[in-house]
């Protein structure tokens, strides 16, 4: 498994803490940036992450901005891809078994850093169940496929 991760500059050192992290345990990822603190705009890392997943490269990614919400918003744009905002770990299970969620986005300005790994590892360690839930996840991908035309 490929992990895509990137941020703005409000997520930077909270991106860097999980890098450390995935390091730390053998986990490989691809880091589409930001490279340094400078202002950046989020759309931009959110739609490099999502296009990243959504043409293969990378199996699931973590976005990160100072709330999670502007770089998931942007990355929900691409057909496919379910950013999930996740703010503890219950948050993080439930997007993945119930929604299938393919991206994981944090708020660096909301979750301190060892609750955001705590958060990580729920999320890359749960499976989508699937069942009546996949159901709900292809009215999504409906939803996309109705606005898309």
């Amino acid at each position: 498994m490929v992990i895509g991760i990137g941020s703005d500059h409000g997520g930077y050192a909270l991106k860097n803490e999980i890098i450390k992290y995935l390091q730390e345990k053998n986990y490989e990822f691809e880091d589409f940036g930001t490279h340094d603190c400078c202002s950046v705009d989020y759309p931009d890392y959110g739609l490099t992450v999502a296009e990243a997943i959504k043409n293969g490269e990378c199996d699931k990614g973590i976005i990160v901005c100072g709330t999670g919400l502007g770089i998931s918003m942007a990355a929900n744009k691409v057909p496919g891809i379910r950013a999930a905002v996740c703010t503890d770990t219950y948050m993080a299970r439930m997007s993945r078994e119930h929604n299938d969620a393919n991206i994981l986005s944090l708020g660096e300005r909301v979750v301190g850093v060892g609750l955001a790994l705590e958060i990580v590892q729920v999320w890359l360690d749960t499976e989508f169940i699937g069942g009546r839930h996949k159901t709900r996840v292809d009215k999504i991908s409906d939803i996309e496929k109705k606005y898309s035309k």
